[in-house]
Parts: C-alpha cells; sequence; structure tokens
C-alpha cells in the first residue's frame, strides 16, 4: 500500500520532520488516544528506532502548577526508567524531557520500540475467525509474564491501575515464539489532578477517568469502597482471565460509565461460572476472591493472587513427576527466610565435597516454589493475526506507557529444532516452560541473550570467618563485559551438539567421592541422583544443562566466540556495584527467589532412602526437586539483569580454584593451572543461607560432571558503532 501524496500526513503537534532535543528525528504519528500522543522517531546518534510519547493533557494545566507538575512528572518517570533498568522484559524507558510550543510546553518520555499486536486486537482477531476460546491453562500461560511485571511494580510499592488488554503487547521472539509485555503504568499522581479538573465528556458521553471503565474496580468508580492500590490491578487481571476464557467478550459489560460502574460492584461477581464456564470450587473460588467487591478482602498483590490461582491450574500432578516437580503448596502469601546457619566442609552437597573431605551432612538438595511457574508459550499467540503496533504507541492509551515484567521468551542461539513430547496437554504446557529471563537485542553492545555488566572496583571475595574459601576480603577492578542472563539451557546446547561441535552431556552424574563415603553409598546416591541430569529428556529443554565436566562447557562457549566467566566477573555480576547482600538486593529472599532446598528437597532423600538433613535453606517447597526452567525466579535479578544467579545449578567459571591474595587485583583470571576448576552460585541442592552471599564460591574436578553444576558464557562488549 502507498501513501497518497496529496493527502498531508496527520501530525497533530506539527512536529514531522523535525529534530527533538537535538537527536530524535520525528518521522510518523504512531498513535493517539486521549491523553497522549506517540511518534515514532529516529535516534540520530544510534541510529535506532525509538517512541517518543507526548503527554497533551499536560498542556493544558494552569500556569501556576505547571512548574510542580512537570517536577512530579520527571520523579515519577525516574522511578519508571529504575523499574525499566531492572530488566530488559520492561519497555525501557530512555529519556524524558519537554517539548516547547508557542502554547508552552508539553512533556514527553523517550521509549524503545518495538513491533508486537496488543492483546485487545489479537483478540478481535480471533473472534472474527471464529476461534475457540482459550482453556484456563492457556490463558494462565499467556499473562504469566504480566503477572510477573505487576509483582515486580507491586513489590516496588507501583501499582498500574489501567490493566486492560490494550495495554498487553503480544512480541514475538527470534525462537518464534511469543511473549507479552505490559505497557502504560499510570503516573496517577502527576495526571490525577489534571484530570479531575477538566471534569469534561468525551464525545462518547463517558467521563474522562484514568483508567478503563471496562475494567475498573469499584474503588476506581467510587471512593466509598476505598482507595486504590495493587489489589486494583488483581482485579483488572482477574477481568482479563475471564474474558480470554470467553473468547474475547468482556466480563464487565455496560454502555456508559455509570453502567459499567453498577456492573463492578454488581452481587454477582464476573466469575467464569457466572458465564457458564465450568472450574473447579478451589479455581472459582480464587476468582472470588481476585474479584471481591471490598479491597481488604482480595489479594493485596499480584504474586498473592498468582501463586495461589496457578498452583491450582497446574497442580503438581503425576504427569510432572518425571521433571521432578513438587506440588506447588498454597496459602505461602507471605513467606519468610530461615535463619543463617553456618557452613563447614562437613556440610557441602556430596558432588561438591573436595577429596579427602568429610561427607556432606546428608545433603544433596533439589526444590522449589514460586508465584510465577512460567509456562509454554500459547500456540494460538504465535499465529494470531493482530495489528501490528509499536509497543509504546497503543491507540487509546490512559497514561504513560511504561512496563516492567518477566518477559516470557525462548532464547534460540542455534538451529536445534523444537523438541516434542508425549506428555497430557497440561503437563506439555508446563514441562515446554519458557522462561521469565530478560532479552537482550543482537545490534546492542552485547550479543542476544546476554546483558552489559559495567565495569568497576568492589571487593571481591570476605573475610567472614563462617568460610574460609572466600578470604581474604580484596579489591578487584573489571571491565564491562557482556554475561548471559540465564544458564545454557539444554535446548541450546543441544544445538552445539546437533552441528557437530559440541559432545552430548552425560545421562548420569560422575564425580568422586567423599573419603569417608563408602563406594555403596557414592554409588547409591549417583544412581538416585541420576533422574536429575536434562539430557535427553525432552520435557527439560529449557532447564540449564548439567551432568557436564568443565571441559565441555568451555566448549560450548568457545564454540560461540565467548568464555566462561572468570571469578572476578561472576562475583561482580552477583554483587553489583551496590555492593549488595544478595544478588537481587538486600533483602533475604525466600522461596520465591530460588531453587533451592527445600522441603520437597528432604521429602526426596527420604523417599530413596538416603539420609534427610534437618535444615534447609527454607521450610517450604519452592516446586522443584531437581532443576527448574530458566528464569522462573524473576525476583532474583541482579543489578544487571542477570537471573538465577543464586540457586538452580552452580556454575563453571573459567578460573582454576586457588586461595586469594590480599594484593589489589585488575581482571584477575586466576592461576594458570590445577585440577579444580571454581564454582559459583550454589545449586539446587543448596541447604544453606551462606550460599547467597555473592562471595561464596567452591571447586570440582574439572573433568566431574554433577547434576548440579551447569553453565552460562560471557563476552567481550562490542565496540561502538
Amino acid at each position: 500500500m502507498t501513501s497518497d501524496p496529496y493527502r498531508p500526513a496527520h501530525d497533530p503537534l506539527r512536529i514531522l520532520g523535525t529534530v527533538v532535543a537535538d537527536k530524535y528525528e520525528i518521522l510518523s504519528l504512531a498513535g493517539e488516544g486521549g491523553f497522549s500522543l506517540v511518534y515514532k522517531a529516529r535516534h540520530l546518534i544510534w541510529q535506532q528506532p525509538v517512541a517518543i510519547k507526548f503527554f497533551v493533557v499536560l498542556e493544558d494545566a494552569p500556569p501556576a502548577t505547571r512548574e510542580r507538575l512537570l517536577d512530579d512528572f520527571i520523579r515519577e518517570g525516574r522511578l519508571m526508567s529504575e523499574l525499566s533498568s531492572r530488566s530488559s522484559a520492561i519497555v525501557q524507558a530512555r529519556d524524558i524531557g519537554k517539548l516547547q510550543r508557542d502554547e508552552g510546553w508539553i512533556p514527553y518520555m523517550v521509549l524503545e520500540w518495538l513491533d508486537g499486536s496488543a492483546l485487545d486486537s489479537m483478540l478481535l482477531s480471533e473472534w472474527k475467525a471464529g476461534a475457540t476460546p482459550r482453556t484456563l491453562e492457556e490463558a494462565v500461560t499467556l499473562l504469566e509474564p504480566v503477572a510477573a511485571a505487576l509483582d515486580l511494580a507491586h513489590r516496588s510499592h507501583v501499582a498500574h491501575r489501567d490493566l486492560k488488554p490494550a495495554n498487553i503487547m503480544v512480541v514475538g521472539t527470534a525462537g518464534g515464539g511469543s511473549s507479552c509485555k505490559l505497557l502504560d503504568f499510570g503516573i496517577a499522581k502527576v495526571m490525577g489532578e489534571q484530570l479531575e479538573q477538566k471534569q469534561q465528556l468525551q464525545a462518547t458521553g463517558q467521563q474522562v477517568t484514568a483508567f478503563t471503565p471496562n475494567y475498573g474496580a469499584p474503588e476506581q468508580f467510587s471512593r466509598q469502597y476505598g482507595a486504590t492500590g495493587p489489589w486494583t490491578d488483581v482485579f483488572a487481571m482477574a477481568l482479563i482471565l475471564v474474558e480470554l476464557l470467553r473468547g474475547g467478550q468482556r466480563a464487565l459489560e455496560g454502555a456508559t460509565v455509570f453502567e459499567l460502574g453498577m456492573a463492578s460492584s454488581n452481587p454477582v461477581r464476573p466469575t467464569p461460572r457466572a458465564f457458564g464456564i465450568a472450574v473447579s470450587d478451589d479455581i472459582e473460588g480464587v476468582f472470588a476472591k481476585a474479584l471481591a467487591i471490598p479491597p481488604g478482602e482480595r489479594y493485596e498483590t499480584m504474586g498473592e493472587f498468582w501463586l495461589d490461582l496457578s498452583s491450582r491450574v497446574f497442580p503438581g500432578e503425576a504427569a510432572w513427576a518425571r521433571r521432578g516437580a513438587v506440588a506447588p503448596q498454597r496459602g505461602q502469601h507471605a513467606p519468610s527466610m530461615r535463619s543463617l546457619q553456618p557452613l563447614s566442609v562437613q556440610a557441602m552437597p556430596r558432588s561438591l565435597q573436595p577429596e579427602g573431605a568429610p561427607p556432606a551432612s546428608a545433603a544433596n538438595p533439589l526444590g522449589a516454589t514460586t508465584a510465577f511457574p512460567m509456562l509454554a508459550a500459547n500456540p494460538r499467540v504465535q499465529g494470531a493475526e493482530g495489528r501490528t503496533v509499536p509497543v509504546a504507541a497503543v491507540a487509546g492509551v490512559g497514561l504513560v506507557a511504561l512496563a516492567a515484567g518477566a518477559f516470557l521468551a525462548t532464547r534460540h542461539r542455534g538451529d536445534g529444532a523444537a523438541p516434542t513430547s508425549s506428555a497430557s496437554p497440561a503437563a506439555a504446557l508446563a514441562s515446554a516452560a519458557p522462561s521469565a529471563f530478560v532479552e537482550t537485542q543482537d545490534d546492542g553492545p552485547c550479543p542476544k541473550g546476554m546483558k552489559p555488566v559495567n565495569g568497576g572496583t568492589f571487593t571481591m571475595g570476605s573475610d567472614d570467618a563462617a568460610f574460609p574459601l572466600w578470604k581474604p576480603a580484596h579489591k578487584v577492578s573489571i571491565d564491562t563485559f557482556c554475561l548471559d542472563v540465564h544458564e545454557v539451557t539444554v535446548a541450546e546446547y543441544r544445538a552445539c551438539v546437533t552441528k557437530g561441535t559440541c559432545k552430548p552431556a552425560d545421562e548420569r552424574p560422575n564425580y568422586p567421592k567423599g573419603e569417608t563415603e563408602s563406594d555403596a553409598e557414592h554409588e547409591k546416591f549417583q544412581s538416585a541422583a541420576a533422574e536429575f541430569c536434562n539430557w535427553g529428556v525432552p520435557s527439560r529443554e529449557n532447564h540449564p544443562i548439567n551432568c557436564i565436566d568443565w571441559y565441555r562447557a568451555d566448549a560450548y562457549c568457545t564454540s560461540m566466540g565467548w568464555k566462561l566467566p572468570t571469578e572476578a566477573q561472576w562475583e561482580f555480576a552477583a554483587r553489583g556495584s551496590d555492593a549488595r547482600k544478595f544478588p537481587w538486593g538486600d533483602d533475604a529472599g525466600d522461596h520465591t527467589y530460588m531453587n533451592a532446598a527445600g522441603t520437597e528437597w528432604r521429602d526426596w532423600l527420604k523417599a530413596k532412602g538416603l539420609p534427610a538433613p534437618e535444615g534447609l535453606m527454607y521450610e517450604k517447597s519452592d516446586g522443584f526437586v531437581g532443576t527448574a526452567p530458566v528464569g522462573r525466579f524473576p525476583r532474583a535479578q541482579t543489578q544487571s539483569g542477570q537471573v538465577d544467579m543464586v540457586g538452580n545449578v552452580w556454575e563453571w567459571t573459567r578460573d582454576w580454584y586457588a586461595l586469594y591474595g590480599s594484593e589489589p587485583q585488575t581482571n584477575p583470571k586466576g592461576p594458570g593451572a590445577g585440577a579444580r576448576k571454581a564454582i559459583r552460585g550454589g545449586g539446587f541442592n543448596g541447604e544453606f543461607s551462606l550460599w547467597l552471599n555473592p562471595a561464596a564460591r567452591y571447586h570440582q574436578l574439572a573433568t566431574a560432571s554433577a547434576h548440579v553444576i551447569g553453565f552460562r558464557c560471557a563476552a567481550d562488549v562490542r565496540p561502538a558503532r
């Protein structure tokens, strides 16, 4: 289709062809709504497309309040930028400013540009095509990343308040899958006063509001119900789920704001059964709680809602047994970490014991329950025909376009075929689980699937007396480098094997026994642990590759033109430039942060007739006796955006193991030779909280392969173009 040369392009701000802030060339109008206009622009320095969102609703603010509104806008923009910097799954906020005009100024945000289909458009296309409504399993699978995004925001004390299908983008990935991204976190504090002052009606006869009435909670229609907050987003998410189950028909029906407000607070709640959709009593109860009229009777956050819903939609049924999953426990909305326990060599997992050391104290852990059991990408999403719109440019949006959340995607760096499975549909959805990891584009400073770790100087190691292997603390300077967002998966490693570049992983662990461990004990444990080796198990293609020695891990990274990270690089990425206590921050975390040894691990040991530990990382189940799909625990993201730096599997590093010196170093690479390689991060068998410290380290024979050791790769940053 060609444009009409005699018809001028629609340009409400009259800025097409101009350059904003000396670096953004305005190319076209991409979308417009009641409160904002989105233009596509080109960054003249980076030569990349961006979206610029102009908040025209603030143009009419009274002169006396304009500067205050701008200060509030910048402050809220800073908060959103902080959220987006924690994950590239969040629509990235690149810049903020104000467009000077004769009439005054208009504030704007510069956002990343990404093509995709808005969920409302996709649902409309499916409805027109007569598609069958989604099952509850498919609906939960599709919206899982949105729930993770909202949980991230809720834990940062930020609520969306305008959650709707138009603010959910379905984005294709390089591997042929799809994911959802969340748009438009509203700057309600900035715009609320201005919107109230307008008190005018739109052409449709609806009142101007800072939310979309079709997805509004009672407290948004009337303050008599209480304040808005994360529980308001829970209400809207439940409505969207019901809409998916109804094949695109909305759960709240009404022609005016008044009618929709009445529907929102109608005693007959819009749960699945209200529309004749057959669900279990448990599922209906979850929806009834999420859609309760009084906000105080709802789930307080999206994490609470999603944990309760997903654990019932995908329970720990027998079909999951082959991948070592345990039924998620319910009612764990406020979990707590058990107190720190001292760690000695005697407490080492068997697969990690140094030769000559006492045996592990009945330890060889596995397991974990997350509020976000990531599931397979919905095949209907991949083939849906919806209009393509930029992520930050959905027409009719109400507030600021910004997203936060876990990016549901499957990274493919090779040519391996997609795995197949003969499991039941529900089990296949669970076992094929794409992950909540963040993905970078292949045109940035890092290869696809990696994120940059900005260089700096930090204190490596620790003088803590609890564990001698990390002494002494010493200063280390590191150059900027790129690091895999997640551990290398079975599917990625399989692609290398298919090319003939890599050797297959083992289907049974092979590591040395402890000095006091008998041959029979060692054989019994290794035989039992063989079920945790992921190679050759179709349902674990997106789990980390394990049961692989250092040489095969190094060969994989080398075949990609990369390297295993040094110990210093690994620790700096896990510690962050802000010297955080744990990879994700200063909070201790719990079973929703990592795949480590919970009650599921103890249960497995007992079932196998193996000695079971008294102490665990946490006295709850994290849902995985063995490995979990990479990125299943988005809460534990590092400052640079990496996931699973603690738990799941230990990770090989490039360095031969040796005790530290005390002198300052720059880009250290360890000794030139040795027998054991340093490993980092702890695995699904981690029983001790001490392993959460970024300084924690251990070692294993380079020729050993263990069910609790995998790896990720590092690379040099690309020179600026």
